[in-house]
């Protein structure tokens, strides 16, 4: 009697239990296309001196490490960095070398790029002549899923000496 009373008990915890499993399940190759279009969007918010666009990627607690300095950048810092880069030049080419490595955390919840990338872009230098200069980065980005949203959590950037 007493087994006749557990099984449908068994098999109620069973059923939970698999549907829990499968509502944890993320489709790798759907959050991959997230954060592809995200990098892709960065080419944009460069052509189009967005500054607000391309903070808004980064995480509340963003590292920087670049040439040696490791910092924690507020938003309206990055805001102001971002925008006066963006209005000292003109980008004639942000362009993938090759396709980003995207590799993703056990549990779905992490994610980096490894980036290649040929910049290209023009500036006034001090006698107001337009200078073309060209640079090759190589970086990393670490993404943080919160919910449903990922955020850039650091980005580790080199350029290629010359």
């Amino acid at each position: 009697m007493k087994s006749q009373k557990l099984t449908p008990f068994l098999l109620l915890v069973f059923l939970s239990l698999l549907s829990c499993e499968q509502k944890s399940e993320i489709s790798l190759e759907e959050e991959k296309k997230k954060i592809l279009a995200m990098h892709h969007a960065q080419r944009n918010y460069h052509f189009n001196k967005d500054s607000i666009a391309f903070a808004n990627q980064m995480s509340d607690q963003f590292i920087s490490v670049n040439r040696g300095i490791i910092s924690r950048p507020k938003r309206e810092d990055n805001i102001a960095k971002y925008n006066s880069y963006f209005s000292a030049v003109e980008f004639l080419k942000w362009d993938d070398v090759s396709e980003p490595i995207i590799r993703f955390s056990d549990d779905g919840s992490m994610a980096y790029t490894i980036v290649d990338k040929m910049v290209a872009l023009t500036y006034q230098d001090e006698t107001g002549a337009t200078v073309e200069d060209s640079t090759h980065f190589a970086w990393t980005t670490i993404y943080k899923k919160n919910g449903d949203v990922w955020k850039i959590d650091c980005v580790t950037s080199t350029n290629i000496p010359e």
